[in-house]
């Protein structure tokens, strides 16, 4: 952890930590905080949150149990306000987004040479160029016309999943950056992770290390830290050195190559090659990097890790992959492949993909908001520059809304006569308020397509060992603000020979 690294320091620390808190003077509130666990001197709640910084989300939601939907933490003099209901949710970064549209200041992720992310921009200008550029490219309308690109990787994606020695995270990674490469700069993934898929990888590791607010805190709580050479401190902060030799590198090689096809007039339609054409400064081509790099690290990782999750589902509940299939089989002729045209005939499917979101939330605890000014909530106070997170894990749990809430279960998201209750792109995954997920309808879209294609084509069942006997899968996740599952194994059989061979002949005639 973080944290422990830094514990080498000792005493200087500990100094550090008095004078610091002792410059803070103690605010008086009008009304009171909302409730939370009773904080330490000096230290607030530092104790609590950071015993637990590979899975905070399960700390908040127990919390949730003793003080409520609403909780306050103080972790070395900085607020953190939790919410653990959507109906809170909705009220204060919805209806009030206004005031919770901004970003905390993570000093590691700027630190780090990650000032350009846009997730984590603070409302203003910057950030509406950004959100302007990906609207355009990743809105509703447009992600749709993108049905046959879609089409395309999925199949493929089908066919190296009956390859025997298919490595199903590495087939569902180079899925999705096929995707989103195309879009952005227009030259594909080449079917395997070549260096710009694997530097990527790096770096989003290292941003799930580091970006969360429990973490970063000590930055502000601890100043000082920042100004030492981080290379002599391992673990997380060495990380920090790496990540800006990384970002430049990932800015500049995708962009400077596409710059090149358009010189030799080689370049196909994409975010970078059309923005180019509307260029006029350098500050301009900072933006489109920018956006262009978020996109394809944003959509990589969490339509990887949605289709990876909805794997495990699966093999787990070989009767909700039963009843899709069958969906599918009734809705879409024999031999043909299901597309973005027959999705109205496929709640089912569509609902799956809901629960799949749900089930395991991606991002457990969002991406952390932050007040601009003072705000009330019910009895509570929310004081100005407090750090809001909304816990989607808790969010997933709760039994009144998701009994049984631990089971997978898509028939939670459908009427009583079939149909869909909610729209995909207004799921709490995909956040809340004027940040939330502008890429969403892109995600799902490209999630509904791979996942059709699969269940058409495929039975995803348990692998089985030199011996013949079934391998167990437990689902197990990775930590971090953005979560996957661990790797698992399991078998993928033909069930639909004419598709198959239909999939065989397009992949050969390309």
């Amino acid at each position: 952890m973080l944290f422990t690294h830094i514990l080498p320091l000792g005493i200087s620390c500990i100094i550090a930590l008095v004078v610091t808190s002792s410059l803070v003077r103690k605010r008086i509130y009008p009304i009171p905080l909302p409730p939370g666990p009773r904080p330490l001197p000096f230290l607030g709640n530092a104790l609590h949150s950071l015993s637990n910084t590979k899975r905070p989300w399960l700390t908040y939601t127990a919390w949730a149990k003793k003080y409520g939907n609403i909780i306050h933490n103080r972790i070395l003099g900085i607020d953190l306000i939790i919410i653990n209901s959507e109906t809170i949710a909705r009220e204060l970064l919805d209806r009030r987004s206004a005031n919770y549209s901004t970003r905390p200041i993570i000093r590691s992720n700027e630190l780090a040479g990650l000032a350009f992310n846009t997730v984590f921009l603070p409302y203003g200008e910057t950030l509406r160029r950004h959100r302007k550029i990906f609207h355009q490219v990743f809105r509703a309308e447009v992600s749709v016309s993108y049905h046959e690109m879609y089409s395309h990787y999925a199949n493929e994606l089908v066919i190296n999943l009956l390859n025997p020695t298919s490595d199903l995270q590495q087939h569902t990674r180079v899925y999705a950056a096929s995707l989103i490469m195309a879009v952005t700069y227009g030259h594909l993934a080449g079917g395997h992770e070549g260096p710009f898929l694997t530097r990527t990888r790096e770096l989003l590791d290292i941003v799930k290390y580091i970006a969360s607010p429990e973490r970063a805190v000590i930055f502000t709580a601890f100043p000082f830290i920042e100004k030492l050479p981080l290379r002599y401190f391992g673990g997380g902060l060495a990380l920090i050195e790496r990540s800006r030799e990384l970002c430049p590198q990932l800015l500049n090689e995708p962009f400077d190559e596409v710059k090149a096809q358009i010189a030799n007039g080689t370049a196909s339609h994409s975010l970078v090659a059309d923005f180019l054409s509307q260029a006029h400064d350098d500050a301009d081509e900072d933006i489109i990097k920018s956006v262009a790099l978020m996109g394809f690290m944003a959509g990589v990782e969490t339509t990887t890790s949605a289709l990876q999750t909805f794997l495990l589902a699966m093999v787990l509940y070989p009767d909700v992959q039963a009843q899709a299939r069958a969906e599918i089989n009734q809705a879409v002729r024999h031999g043909q492949m299901p597309c973005l045209d027959d999705r109205a005939s496929l709640p089912y499917l569509d609902a799956i993909l809901r629960e799949v979101l749900r089930w395991h939330p991606i991002i457990p605890l969002g991406v952390p908001h932050a007040t601009l000014d003072d705000d009330v909530y019910g009895e509570y106070f929310i004081p100005k520059g407090a750090i809001v997170m909304v816990n989607q894990w808790a969010l997933s749990r709760d039994e009144n809304m998701f009994p049984d809430a631990s089971r997978f279960d898509p028939s939670r998201h459908l009427t009583a006569d079939g149909k869909l209750k909610d729209p995909f792109a207004s799921h709490f995954a995909f956040g809340h308020g004027r940040r939330i997920c502008p890429g969403r309808w892109f995600v799902e879209n490209g999630l509904w397509t791979a996942a059709a294609a699969i269940l058409a084509v495929l039975r995803i069942d348990h692998a089985k060992d030199s011996n013949g006997d079934r391998i167990e899968v437990i689902p197990e996740f990775s930590t971090g603000l953005v979560v996957h599952p661990e790797p698992f194994h399991c078998s993928f059989e033909s069930v639909n020979t004419a598709r198959e061979g239909h999939l065989r002949a397009m992949m050969n005639s390309k």
